[in-house]
């Protein structure tokens, strides 16, 4: 346990923007001591508990998929300096219980999700906001060949889910709070610029904090 109180990041942005792969290299700049991410992906409800579209098609894309209140009660357990254990999400094999996955009070913590500037209960708690977006055309680019080489979606059902749950998602629950991010970055072609300042950033406060 700590008693400092972190420097909180939200990150969020559109499917397949980059911001896993954004976050991925935050991990590899910084220790775990120093940087802890906790990600909403993690806490997806199981099928059961989604709701269908008029095809009969789970909609993966609501705020109501997540338990954005243990989501939330995790991030401020953290915030105060304690350690959260949560089961690793596996998408397509949701029936299979995940790996424990612990995460550990840093002086950075980091929250990512799709719904987190959306709860102001959640976006409250940020220090600072950051918005990761890419053209639309890439991101589904993106996503097909990650849903049918990763997680062996047919790529008919990959552009079904991105016209009917994923645009119109992203449209209601994370366009209209772009405007509150402190940046933005874009990723159409590279974050490398964008990486770099943060990582900057990221390590003032490091220093500040000491």
């Amino acid at each position: 346990m700590t008693n400092k109180i972190p420097y909180i990041v939200g990150v969020t942005g559109g499917s397949a923007s980059g911001k896993t792969s954004f976050l991925k290299e935050i991990g590899r700049l910084f220790r775990p001591e120093e940087v802890c991410i906790l990600s909403q992906d993690n806490y997806y409800k199981t099928a059961a508990a989604h709701q269908k579209d008029e095809n009969g098609h789970i909609n993966y894309d609501l705020p109501e998929c997540i338990d954005l209140d243990t989501f939330k009660a995790d991030m401020l357990l953290l915030k105060a300096g304690q350690t959260v254990k949560r089961r690793e999400y596996r998408f397509q094999h949701e029936e299979q219980m995940g790996d424990w996955l612990t995460f550990n009070p840093a002086p950075i913590l980091i929250i990512e999700g799709l719904f987190i500037f959306y709860r102001d209960d959640i976006s409250v708690h940020f220090d600072l906001k950051l918005f990761v977006e890419a053209q639309e055309e890439l991101q589904l680019e993106r996503r097909l060949k990650r849903d049918t080489l990763e997680r062996n979606i047919p790529a008919e059902f990959v552009k079904y889910q991105w016209d009917n749950h994923v645009m119109p998602a992203y449209r209601k629950y994370l366009e209209p709070y772009r405007s509150e991010a402190d940046i933005v970055i874009n990723n159409n072609k590279h974050f490398n610029h964008s990486l770099k300042v943060i990582e900057d950033h990221f390590r003032w406060k490091l220093r500040e904090m000491k």
